[in-house]
This record gives C-alpha cells, sequence and structure tokens, in this order.
C-alpha cells in the first residue's frame, strides 16, 4: 500500500491500496483496446468485453476498466497477461484506488520534484540522475523544480523513489504524477441570471444585477482564460476580430482548444462543458447568448488530461504567460452524490498536488505584470464540505457556490469555510429535502453547435438548430458568472490585485437567504453562499478609482552589497499624516538573489513591526526589481492608519558566499486616507434599481 505526500516533510501522507478488479491498459498507437477495430472486433477486446469502462485518458492512449472477480470468468491475472501479448499494448496492470471510495488513482512513471531555493541547480540535476531519472522539464513557475521521469517498466517503485528523494535536506516536495477522474461541476428562459425577467408567466427576480452593471462596462479590455474540455470557438458568440486570444489544447499541445471528443468517456454526454461555460462569462450576446462580460476577451485551453497531471499544472502557466486576468476552473475532485448522505465520497479529501498549486501561485504572483491572474474554482456539486476539494478551498483561489432561481442554495451546491462568495445556476427538487422544483430549468448559454451538443436541435432544450442550451447548471456555471463579475470590475479599475479583487468581491455580494445561510455575525459569512450572491453593479461601483493623494520618497544609492556582509540604507519621511497603505520598491543588482534576505525597519516608536520583504527566495535568479504592498507582503498591512514619520532602513543581508550585488534604488510610497472613506469604513451600497438600458446595447 504505497503513500504519496504532498506536503513537506513531516507533513502527513495518503495511502493509496491495489484493486482487485480494475485494470489500467495503455496502447502505442494512443487507440481503445475495445472501439479500435471499428465494425470488426479483434480477439483483444474480447479480454474486457465484459468489463466496464470506468476512466478514460485518450491523451494518453490509457483506458480503466472494472471487471468481474469470482468464480466462471477469467482472472485478472490471465486477462493483463493475455492484453501484454499484443503489440500494440505498452503496459497492462493493476490500478491503485483511494480507500475510502474505490476510486481509481493512476499514477505515471514520472514524478515531480522541488528543491529547495537555496539549491544549486548543478546539484540538483546531479541528484536526479544519481537516483536514475531523466529531466523532462525545468519546470519554469517555481524555482529548482522539475517534472522528470524514471526509467519505463519502473511501474510502483516511483513511490520509493519519491519517498527516498524527499528524506533529502535539499528536497522540498516530491511527488509521483497521480491522475485521477477530473469531474466537470455540473449538475443537469432566457437568461433571468443577467436581469429579472418573466418565463412561463412566472417572475423569477434572482439575479446577479447583470444588465445595470453592462450601464457602466461589458469588460472591454479584460481577458478571461476558460480551462475546461474544449471549448467550440467557431460559435457566433465567440466571433469578432480579437474575441478568440492564445488558444491552447494544454493535452495535445497545441494551438486548437476545440472539443477532441462528441462521445465523451464518461458519465459525461462528450466536450460539451467548456464551450458552455465560456458563454456563461464572456459569449457576445449578439445571437442569444450573452456572457457576463461580452466585450472581455475569451483565452481557452483545452484541458482533457486528468486530476493532478503535469498538463494541469502546464495550462495555468499558459494562461497568465498569454495575457489572461481571470482564470475560470468548473472542475475538480469527483463528486459525492448530493442526494445521499451516507455516501463515502463526502468524507474523501483530494489534496491539491504541490506541482498544480506551485503553478496557480505563479500566476497570481507574476500573472497581470506581477498584479496576479484572478483564480476561480466552482466550489463542487456534491452537497459536502468545500474543504474536502483541496483545488476549490486553496487560499489563493475564489470558490464559487450556486443559488437558484429562488435566492436560495442549490440543493447540490457545496458548503463551507471556503466558499466565498454565490452566482445564480441551476437546481432540483427533491421532496425528501423538503426542496422545491425550481422555476427554470436553467442557465441559457452557449451550447456546441449542431448536434454534438447538450442541445441536439430541439427547442424544448434551447433552440431549434442547437446553438444554445437552456439548462445548463450546476457550481460549473456559477464559476464563470462569478469570473464575469471579476472582468467587469477589473474592465474599470485594471490596476487592482488579485487579493484586492477578491476582496472587492466579498464587499459585493449580497446576503440572500438571511434566515437560512447561517450568516456568522461577527465575519457576516455564510457556510452555504460565502459572503452571500454577487450584485455585479455594486462590484463595478466599488471598483471605481477613489481619489487618492500619494507621496514617494525615494533614492538612487548605487550602493554595494558585499557577500556575507550586512547592510542598511534609510530614507527619512517628513510626512506625519496616517496613510492608509505603504508600498515599497526595491531595485537591486545580485548574482544570486537565494542568498539575500532584505527587511524593512520603520522608524524607532512608531508601533510599527519590521517587515521581511525578501527570505532567500528565487534561488540563483539574477537581480530583484519589485514593488511589495499589503497585498504581496501582509506585513505591510499593519501600516494603515499610522504615522510614518521618521528614518526607514532597508536592511540587505547576503546570507552564503561566493555572490555580490548593488542596490540601485528603494522608495517608499504612501497613500494618505481620503476624507471620504477613513481606513475601515464600510462599503458604499448599491443603488437598488436597475440603471436606463441604452439605445444600442445588445439585449440579454
Amino acid at each position: 500500500m504505497p503513500t504519496v505526500y504532498f506536503g513537506k516533510k513531516g507533513e502527513p501522507g495518503f495511502k493509496l491500496e491495489q484493486s482487485n478488479d480494475l485494470v489500467a491498459v495503455r496502447t502505442r498507437s494512443g487507440r481503445s483496446i475495445t472501439r479500435s477495430a471499428g465494425s470488426v472486433p479483434s480477439p483483444l477486446s474480447s479480454e474486457l468485453d465484459d468489463g466496464v469502462l470506468v476512466a478514460a485518458y485518450p491523451e494518453a492512449g490509457v483506458e480503466v476498466y472494472r471487471v468481474p472477480v469470482g468464480r466462471g470468468v477469467r482472472s485478472l491475472t490471465d486477462r493483463k497477461s493475455a492484453l501484454r501479448a499484443s503489440a500494440d499494448v505498452r503496459f497492462a496492470g493493476g490500478v491503485l484506488v483511494d480507500p475510502a471510495t474505490q476510486e481509481p488513482v493512476l499514477y505515471t512513471e514520472n514524478l515531480f520534484v522541488k528543491f529547495v531555493d537555496t539549491a544549486d541547480p548543478e546539484d540538483c540535476a546531479v541528484a536526479l540522475r544519481d537516483f536514475g531519472l531523466t529531466i523532462k522539464d525545468e519546470v519554469s513557475y517555481a524555482t529548482n523544480a522539475y517534472f522528470v521521469s524514471a526509467q519505463e517498466g519502473s511501474g510502483q517503485s516511483v513511490f520509493d523513489i519519491a519517498t527516498a528523494l524527499l528524506k533529502r535536506d535539499d528536497v522540498e516536495y516530491c511527488h509521483p504524477e497521480l491522475i485521477r477522474p477530473r469531474a466537470r461541476k455540473t449538475v443537469f428562459p432566457q437568461q433571468w441570471h443577467l436581469k429579472k425577467t418573466t418565463l412561463n408567466g412566472v417572475l423569477v427576480d434572482a439575479h446577479a444585477n447583470i444588465e445595470a452593471a453592462h450601464e457602466v462596462t461589458r469588460g472591454e479590455g479584460v481577458t478571461i482564460a476558460i480551462i475546461d474540455d474544449g471549448v467550440d470557438i467557431d460559435h457566433q458568440e465567440f466571433a469578432g476580430p480579437g474575441k478568440v486570444v492564445a488558444p491552447r489544447d494544454a493535452t495535445l499541445q497545441t494551438a486548437d482548444p476545440r472539443p477532441k471528443d462528441p462521445f465523451g468517456t464518461g458519465p459525461d454526454d462528450g466536450e460539451n462543458h467548456g464551450t458552455a461555460c465560456a458563454g456563461v462569462a464572456c459569449g457576445n450576446g449578439a445571437f442569444g447568448a450573452s456572457g457576463v462580460a461580452p466585450k472581455a476577451r475569451l483565452l481557452p485551453i483545452r484541458l482533457s488530461s486528468g486530476l493532478g497531471s503535469q498538463r494541469e499544472a502546464e495550462a495555468f502557466k499558459w494562461a497568465a504567460d498569454n495575457g489572461a486576468d481571470i482564470i475560470s476552473c468548473s472542475w475538480g475532485p469527483p463528486d459525492g452524490r448530493w442526494w445521499n448522505p451516507n455516501d463515502p465520497r463526502h468524507h474523501q479529501v483530494v489534496p491539491l498536488p504541490p506541482s498544480t498549486r506551485l503553478a496557480i501561485d505563479h500566476v497570481v504572483a507574476n500573472g497581470r505584470g506581477g498584479k496576479g491572474c484572478v483564480v476561480l474554482f466552482a466550489a463542487g456539486n456534491g452537497n459536502e464540505a468545500v474543504e474536502n476539494d483541496g483545488y476549490a478551498s486553496y487560499a489563493k483561489v475564489i470558490a464559487v457556490a450556486a443559488c437558484n432561481d429562488r435566492g436560495t442554495r442549490s440543493v447540490y451546491s457545496d458548503f463551507g469555510a471556503a466558499v466565498w462568495c454565490a452566482f445564480p445556476s441551476n437546481d432540483r427538487g427533491h421532496p425528501p429535502f423538503n426542496h422545491p422544483e425550481p422555476l427554470t430549468p436553467g442557465i441559457w448559454t452557449t451550447d456546441r453547435v449542431g448536434r454534438d451538443g447538450y442541445n441536439v436541435g430541439r427547442s424544448a432544450d434551447g433552440d431549434a438548430v442547437g446553438h444554445f442550451t437552456n439548462s445548463f447548471g450546476g457550481t460549473s456555471s456559477a464559476c464563470p458568472g462569478a469570473a464575469g463579475v471579476a472582468a467587469l470590475v477589473l474592465a474599470v479599475n485594471p490596476g487592482l490585485k488579485w487579493q484586492e479583487v477578491k476582496d472587492l468581491l466579498k464587499r459585493a455580494c449580497d446576503k440572500i437567504d438571511p434566515q437560512g445561510g447561517n450568516y456568522d455575525s461577527a465575519t457576516g459569512k455564510s457556510p452555504k453562499y460565502g459572503f452571500g450572491r454577487l450584485n455585479a453593479l455594486t462590484a463595478v461601483t466599488l471598483a471605481k478609482p477613489q481619489p487618492r493623494s500619494a507621496v514617494t520618497v525615494s533614492r538612487t544609492f548605487d550602493a554595494a552589497i558585499p557577500d556575507l556582509q550586512t547592510v542598511s540604507f534609510t530614507l527619512t519621511v517628513p510626512d506625519s499624516t496616517p496613510v492608509e497603505a505603504l508600498s515599497v520598491a526595491v531595485d537591486l543588482k545580485h548574482t544570486y538573489i537565494g542568498d539575500l534576505v532584505v527587511t524593512l525597519r520603520p522608524p524607532a516608536g512608531s508601533g510599527i513591526n519590521p517587515v521581511i520583504l525578501h527570505k532567500r527566495a528565487g534561488g540563483s535568479t539574477r537581480n530583484l526589481n519589485k514593488t511589495y504592498d499589503a497585498a504581496t507582503t501582509p506585513g505591510l498591512s499593519g501600516v494603515a492608519g499610522k504615522s510614518c514619520a521618521g528614518d526607514w532602513t532597508l536592511q540587505i543581508q547576503d546570507a552564503a558566499a561566493a555572490d555580490f550585488g548593488t542596490l540601485v534604488s528603494f522608495a517608499l510610497n504612501l497613500s494618505f486616507t481620503h476624507p471620504s472613506r477613513a481606513v475601515g469604513a464600510p462599503a458604499a451600497t448599491s443603488p437598488k434599481r436597475a440603471l436606463k438600458k441604452p439605445a444600442r446595447s445588445r439585449s440579454t
């Protein structure tokens, strides 16, 4: 029973066990064992004709089948032997499963390894070679991180290799590449989530105030990345010059993000999901389905690789490196059955692998020119604790829950402390929970053109030609809806950092369902809705740049930073007015910034604590030119409301031998509280009525 460690040394791991009825098959051709022969079956397919396909990864040619066991049927061992005899079969073997749910967890013969930032890259390469590993990729989103492969045929010995490497003092993380089934967050009349409307004679007033926000902005100049199972970029709602940018198939490593499998490989009906998500976020609204941010650009990324794959991490980096402002992810670990409180999946914890977590860290630290991409995840559809999902509950993302057309929680929506906000989506009636039927089928949005999508061409399911569906839903729909609101915010104020956007969305929520929401009186947060249902008009109103006075104190030093010494540089702030915020700009040249510890020391008696700005991060990176503020360096938040008058000292310690540098300049930027908005003042409230619709706006 192998143990996997996603954490650092001393942190607990999790165990996997061997299945007695699953077999994994990987072909050289990439074709399915049971479908590759067309209308003429091959003898090989008979080994699995009584099996059930439970997971498939077409990009790797891997399929997992559950086969009968016991008397009267071929043994698992015999089946694997017969499959291995085929020239097209590269691998046929057992499958590891999660002990709690018995769901397959595939491992490859690849590993993710991250050495400490201060390690020498040459020493890292030697260590990997000593373990018989080949470097496939030097991961660019983290320092001294590598994606490596063991020798073919290593099998489960990759777990032993990972454990041995993690014991080294210079290794921070190490784990095999584990791949789980990646679940889409969908629970399967017009756009009631955008405005108050009447459908079939029933007034539906449970929207996110999108139409009113369009009076202010429609998302111009902002790019939303949709990482999903493919996007039909030929759809008329994604047409127009510059609408689609930097398209990518992260799995196949091509520039074509279109859906590839019309039939699907699991419980979902083909690769229809991403097109619907993209429409909710930023459909043009020219032909019948407006997105929340219809003028925003679309960066579509197809990802059909399994949960936890290295391709997953690379998809985030592609988005940030190609101009994404917002990244929307309507997927995650498989959900429990929302109607069954005893489903074992409700207790299954799926952690976020370091390979993907570091990629998310990269995009929030470096995306948007250092302001950080805003990353959103669907909270999940299992009617279970979102904390079980290591992706949606990660502190650097925004977890979006679903609320319904009655203004209450959708019955399936996950809950918990990590839920940040809610956005309108579909629902289901469920008498055992005393949960009423919804007023609408769900969310009207774009569908794959023709008969490949959710709507095969029936007016009852959308439109008569199959370009739109009327029943999209789940937290899958809620997440891109919230992503669209974030795009509207950045269109109004592109200077906001990702943490500031997250905080602004918190303040832009309406507290729906006050009796049932269980809002905490101290924090204002609900386990069902987070801070409430997003109100787009409130969000764009809060986002408008406010008057602010500021003073910058700076100096060019061009002073040496000697090897193995500590040097200090001082700036004097003459103004004693209490500040709202303080940012620090540091520009230094150095041959190895992983040697450096940079500390900002406030004036004596100011009541402000010293703040470490840089602590031996970056490894062998040369030079450091960065601005630190409360969003990126929480310690600077302690300055708010205090006087900064006096001498501020930048202390630079070179803590390791052999490298040296120069401090070019050091600056302090002080922003002062505007009289109309003191620190900690309550957020403005939004108007209660929608603004008048402009004559030329497109219908929503």
